[in-house]
């Protein structure tokens, strides 16, 4: 019998979107945060004290992010406070699926979900791009709106572990740990500018 031994090699590197790169620089929270901050950009949610409703006439159109849709789908009946917002967006599918990519992409690290030299140098590129909006890298700190970036951030706190301002401790960290190297080889990983818009 003859065995028949297939290569299988991982498909062409998808550039991150503004999604991917909000969850490199602030996990979980940064994401959603960016979701919130997008859509009431668009009009198609309101947030008033802390709290977030869709707008009646929004529709997930066939090119909204899943991240949007599912914090639409969870704002519709009724508004939700930030903090509940983020705890049902955690545990959500859409969400995982974004940790899971970076994790397969070598942009962070599967223990610990530090971010990588890859995934150092995939932020770098990005920000200077100046393809995306401020808050991806920032937070709400960067939205010149006090009173949304009251509302978007009063509730929560910052993820620990991911970070734009934590990049440089993760590589003081690696340069302390003699034979650990978390590039995870770089230079194959793309994170070309590209639109910062919600589309997938």
């Amino acid at each position: 019998m003859r065995l028949i031994f297939r290569r299988t090699t991982d498909p062409a590197p998808r550039t991150p979107d503004l999604y991917d790169l909000a969850y490199l620089t602030g996990g979980p929270q940064r994401a959603v945060e960016a979701a919130l901050v997008a859509l009431h950009e668009r009009g198609a949610v309101r947030i008033r004290a802390s709290r977030v409703r869709t707008v009646d006439a929004a529709d997930a159109h066939p090119h909204t992010h899943p991240v949007e849709r599912a914090v639409l789908a969870l704002c519709r009946r009724r508004s939700r406070s930030v903090r509940s917002l983020l705890g049902a967006m955690e545990a959500g599918p859409e969400v995982e699926e974004i940790e899971r990519r970076m994790i397969s992409s070598g942009l962070i690290t599967p223990w610990r979900y530090r971010l990588t030299r890859a995934g150092r140098r995939c932020l770098e590129a990005a920000e200077r791009s100046g393809s995306y909006p401020a808050y991806v890298f920032e937070g709400p700190a960067a939205l010149p709106d006090g009173a949304l970036r009251r509302n978007v951030s009063e509730e929560l706190t910052p993820t620990p572990g991911l970070g734009h301002r934590l990049i440089r401790l993760g590589e003081t960290l690696d340069d302390r740990e003699p034979g650990h190297d978390h590039d995870t080889g770089g230079g194959h990983h793309s994170c070309g500018g590209g639109g910062g818009g919600g589309g997938d």
